[in-house]
C-alpha cells in the first residue's frame, strides 16, 4: 500500500524542518493502516525511495507499506 501526503513534496531529499510534523503524521498514518489491515502482530516494513537510483519512480514523496507475508531479510 502507499501512504501519500496531501501536499506535494518531490522526494525525501526535499524535506525541511517545517515538514517534521507532516513526516511524523505520515508514519503514524502507516501504523494505523497496518493495524487496520492486521499487520501489526506479525510485522511489516515501511520504505521510502529517494531519487532515480534509489528506486523512486513517482516524483511525489510517498511511503510504501509492505506486509502480509514473510519479507526477505535482505533489503537490496
Amino acid at each position: 500500500m502507499l501512504i501519500v501526503p496531501r501536499f506535494h513534496i518531490g522526494a525525501l531529499a526535499d524535506l525541511t524542518r517545517k515538514d517534521e510534523g507532516m513526516i511524523g503524521r505520515l508514519i503514524l498514518a502507516a501504523k494505523a493502516v497496518a493495524e487496520k489491515e492486521g499487520l501489526s502482530q506479525k510485522g511489516y516494513r515501511l520504505c521510502i525511495n529517494c531519487g532515480p537510483e534509489g528506486g523512486q519512480l513517482v516524483p511525489h514523496l510517498h511511503l510504501h507499506l509492505l506486509g502480509g507475508r514473510k519479507l526477505d531479510d535482505q533489503l537490496g
